[in-house]
């Protein structure tokens, strides 16, 4: 057995933690299972407590450029309270479900970008230490998935997701940041918007569609953004037309509809706008029928995980801020 990480700030001679969690991608709003793998150190000691931490690499806007950051989405304590033994190996099984807007991954098989871990935290005799970090993966909910399929089927190329640092004002987000899912249009409307952004909003109850048309500018008129906020029922996934419904909803946000009322805006707490880059990871090339067809540039998922470390490196003092 290889543990990944010797608990420095325990000392020399201390514990060592491996957390292993269950194969496959996790589920917005699903369980996520494994196991935390203890063995002790030179000495006996007290675990008071052993935490996961959902984290993830956001990007967040300056004044002059944007940056990195990394947010701690959920943290969920899974054991503590008992004694570990010198060399003793220990393990602590545990199922926690993950909060509803947690970002999607990927999707049938290919990274779309965003990079989210579980931080494994020890609290030992006063003294807490980040140990092991493993990649998460996590693919879309059904309705997520079918809506995503219908904008292939619609002719619509995927290119790139991100997490944005912020809120979105007038919906029911809860994390602290969102996932934007960047498409560009098929030729019969480029001519009219540069590119379409898609961020999902999960709750139990149901799921908000946001979508933001970057629409070009024309001989007289001036570019401009249109957003619109859509609702979609997770039961009703598998009933419905989601290519009329896409269609319908594309139609509304191109055409710029405001029937809904005002749209609302993409933002931190202070209402500042956010515009969102190129996805830092994999960007999906395309997605013809529901099957991705190709990933250009950054990285493929076995890559993600071996990068999971230098593309946290540094996290250790923000995520302290955020917890």
């Amino acid at each position: 057995m290889v543990f990944k990480k010797l608990l420095g700030a325990l000392g020399v001679g201390g514990p060592s933690v491996d957390t292993v969690l269950q194969p496959g991608p996790a589920l917005p709003g699903g369980l996520l299972s494994g196991e935390v793998r203890l063995r002790g150190g030179g000495s006996d000691v007290t675990v008071d407590r052993i935490s996961l931490l959902l984290v993830a690499r956001v990007e967040r806007e300056g004044q002059e450029e944007e940056d990195e950051a990394t947010v701690v989405l959920e943290r969920f304590t899974v054991g503590g309270g008992f004694r570990l033994a010198e060399e003793a190996d220990h393990t602590v099984p545990f199922t926690v479900t993950l909060p509803w807007e947690t970002p999607i991954t990927e999707l049938h098989g290919q990274h779309l970008g965003p990079v989210l871990g579980i931080r494994t935290e020890l609290e030992i005799a006063g003294a807490r230490d980040k140990g092991d970090l493993d990649a998460l993966a996590v693919g879309p909910l059904p309705a997520q998935e079918a809506i995503l399929e219908a904008f292939g089927q619609l002719g619509y190329a995927f290119r790139s997701a991100d997490l944005e640092l912020g809120h979105i004002r007038g919906t029911g987000q809860q994390l602290p940041c969102y996932q934007e899912i960047e498409i560009l249009p098929p030729a019969g409307h480029a001519h009219a918007v540069n590119e379409i952004e898609v961020t999902f909003i999960a709750a139990p109850g149901g799921m908000e569609v946001v979508i933001e048309a970057d629409k070009r500018a024309g001989l007289f008129t001036e570019g401009h953004d249109t957003v619109h906020r859509f609702t979609a029922s997770h039961h009703a996934a598998p009933q419905t037309d989601w290519n009329a419904q896409v269609d319908a909803w594309l139609k509304e946000v191109i055409a710029g509809h405001e029937s809904h009322g005002a749209p609302p805006s993409y933002g931190d707490e202070h209402g500042d706008r956010h515009r969102s880059g190129p996805g830092a990871g994999a960007v999906v090339a395309g997605v013809a029928a529901g099957v991705a067809v190709g990933v250009v540039g950054g990285m493929v998922a076995a890559e993600v995980v071996d990068e999971i470390g230098d593309a946290f490196e540094g996290e250790d003092e923000e995520s302290e801020d955020e917890g």
